[in-house]
């Protein structure tokens, strides 16, 4: 058991890195093994995220300490606290592709965008976890954009074999 200090600390700790946060997500690992749980870590590091265990008291009080209201007792399970510098669709993603392999063990429990200042349920964490990345998204964008322009040259072209 942590001692009063160490609770302090953690929560400090806590606060300190999430002002240099972007989102933050909030996940249930209960039955997750050791080395899935560190594969994880590493995939989080890869983007610049952390992950914290924390107990939903502390996390509330950190949280409210930012100007967050946050009901703990909508939560069940060991909680992971999951930080990243990174927007919520590119965070999600990464989260959203971790729990689909381990649907039993790993659930997400809901979010925070610290910038916009908005609480995320787990469900809207999930769907913008399923969204496809920025960069397939704009070049869906620019293939779309694309198209009728092609379309209008093929016509042009047979136009003037036509007429020759």
């Amino acid at each position: 058991m942590k001692t009063k200090q160490q609770k302090e600390e953690q929560i400090k700790d806590g606060s300190d890195v999430l002002k240099k946060s972007a989102t933050v997500v909030i996940a249930d690992f209960t039955g997750l093994g050791v080395n899935d749980m560190n594969t994880f870590r590493k995939s989080l590091k890869a983007i610049g995220a952390s992950m914290s265990v924390m107990k939903k008291r502390l996390l509330k009080i950190m949280l409210e300490k930012e100007g967050v209201s946050f009901d703990r007792n909508q939560f069940k399970g060991q909680t992971g606290v999951i930080f990243s510098p990174k927007d919520a669709v590119e965070s999600s993603g990464l989260v959203y592709a971790f729990s689909k392999n381990h649907e039993d063990t790993f659930d997400i429990l809901g979010g925070y965008e610290v910038l916009e200042k908005r609480f995320l349920l787990g469900d809207e964490i999930v769907a913008l976890g399923r969204l496809p990345s920025r960069d397939v998204l704009l070049t869906q964008l620019v293939g779309m954009l694309a198209s009728p322009i092609r379309s209008f040259l093929y016509v042009l072209n047979e136009k003037a074999k036509q007429t020759q």
